[in-house]
């Protein structure tokens, strides 16, 4: 994928996901996403699981956005991008669940068809730490 392409769709992705997670409405990342679209998220806390198609990886953010009390927010740092069409990005988050402030790291892994997000899979840098902040 063409560096170019993959950072204009990350960014519209990480900024309609911003919004959301603060309380906005979901059009805009709904749009943003494959009807089809697949996400995972390994572990053993409350939002670890698979999720399949638009209304699953919805509900999947919303209750994210619920337990960190829409205060989370995350970092994109750097963007990884080859041939295909698969993207990675290192992120940072930073939310209050469960009363304290967290912050972590992860790997996010996508596969961009179209200019949307088919398929997302979060790898936390400390699946140890990642599960006790979403337990």
């Amino acid at each position: 994928m063409e560096r170019g392409a993959a950072l204009e769709v990350l960014g519209a992705f990480h900024a309609a996901q911003g919004d959301f997670y603060a309380g906005g409405p979901d059009a805009q990342l709904r749009a943003l996403l494959t009807a089809r679209v697949e996400w995972d998220v390994p572990g053993r806390n409350a939002i670890a699981g698979r999720y399949r198609g638009i209304d699953e990886v919805m509900a999947y953010f919303a209750r994210r956005r619920d337990l960190a009390a829409r205060s989370l927010r995350m970092e994109p740092g750097e963007v990884l991008v080859g041939d295909g069409d698969h993207v990675a990005v290192l992120t940072d988050g930073v939310a209050v669940v469960g009363g304290r402030e967290a912050r972590w790291s992860t790997v996010g892994l996508y596969r961009i068809s179209g200019r949307r997000i088919a398929a997302g899979r979060l790898l936390a840098l400390d699946q140890a730490a990642f599960d006790r902040i979403w337990a």
